[in-house]
């Protein structure tokens, strides 16, 4: 088991940030080099996120600055939601030209992964879904993104495709919106380099527990990233994490160690009105608090506690190594 956390930074939320209603950071729409400085000046964070292909220079330019600031790409995260082609779909799209622009991508997504020295892409396909009924057929889009995602994942293997699952949002249902569907999703596809980004704002927004839902996927075999984050359960809001549902992510973190989860921890935090780096210092601060105390509880075996099947005995330690009343 890893002694401390690895964290990474998603590269878009160093800069301008923009909702519905109002841009945020305006004065600082960086470049990527200037992100890169900032990641690096962040105590404990070692990685990048950085999303293709938008925020994405020239791979060997990247490797200059990665080596440069000690910095390592977490993952590619592959943005096939912006580009208008694919306001309706990208991997679910009954077009076939939609759809191959979508597959090609995610495969350029890999080769930059390959490229800057990632072993993964992470692609959100959030623009696959529907708002009204008897407004898509549901097995045709299935069965296209079965097709598009078995291809990706035959083109560079050794790159993992990692697909991030939420309930809506951009559109009003996404087709993977939960957990199991794209666990079912990795079944259908049948490739061992196809896998689940896990974010744990996504699984409060759906109702799921996030550490249920992570005991799933990680005793399910397939390859899994974490993205870490809090809201108010009402919408996807990107807060700091632990800031709303402090229990929840104490025992996430809590089996995430169980499991000897060992790659990064994305910080999937937008400062939106905050300040940037803080946001980022205190997001980092928090979480390897909470990955110590989650290490002194499996010291005082509440993993066995929980199996005794008597709550008031873990409920005991909780009060005694957490609350401390």
């Amino acid at each position: 088991m890893i002694q401390n956390p690895k964290f990474a930074i998603i590269t878009p939320f160093l800069g301008k940030t923009k909702d519905r209603f109002c841009e945020y950071h305006e004065d600082e729409d960086k470049a990527i080099e200037e992100k890169l400085k900032i990641v690096s000046s962040i105590e404990n964070v070692s990685g990048i996120e950085i999303v293709y292909p938008y925020e994405t220079p020239d791979s060997d330019l990247l490797n200059v600055s990665l080596k440069k600031y000690n910095l390592s790409v977490s993952a590619v995260n592959c943005n096939i939601k912006a580009d208008p082609m694919f306001f309706s779909g990208a991997i679910s799209s009954n077009n076939k030209k939609v759809r191959e622009k979508a597959i090609e991508f995610i495969k350029g997504a890999k080769d930059y992964a390959s490229a800057v020295g990632a072993d993964k892409v992470h692609c959100a396909p959030l623009n696959d879904g529907f708002e009204y009924i008897f407004q898509e057929n549901y097995s045709l889009a299935w069965k296209n993104i079965i097709e598009s995602v078995s291809e990706i994942c035959d083109y560079r293997p050794e790159i993992d495709l990692v697909l991030e699952y939420k309930d809506s949002e951009p559109r009003a249902n996404c087709f993977i919106d939960s957990a199991a569907k794209a666990l079912l999703l990795c079944n259908k596809v049948g490739r061992s380099n196809i896998g689940i980004t896990l974010d744990f704002g996504h699984a409060l927004q759906r109702g799921e527990n996030p550490a249920n839902e992570l005991s799933i996927i990680a005793d399910s075999g397939v390859p899994f990233y974490i993205h870490i984050n809090d809201n108010n359960r009402k919408w996807d809001w990107d807060m700091i994490p632990a800031s709303h549902n402090f229990l929840q992510y104490v025992e996430f973190i809590f089996w995430l160690r169980e499991y000897k989860y060992s790659d990064f921890l994305a910080a999937d935090v937008a400062p939106c009105r905050l300040d940037i780096r803080k946001t980022f210092e205190t997001t980092v601060r928090i979480t390897s608090k909470i990955w110590d105390l989650a290490e002194n509880l499996a010291k005082k075996e509440i993993k066995k506690l929980i199996s005794s099947g008597d709550y008031f005995k873990v409920s005991q330690l909780i009060e005694s190594d957490i609350y401390k009343l």
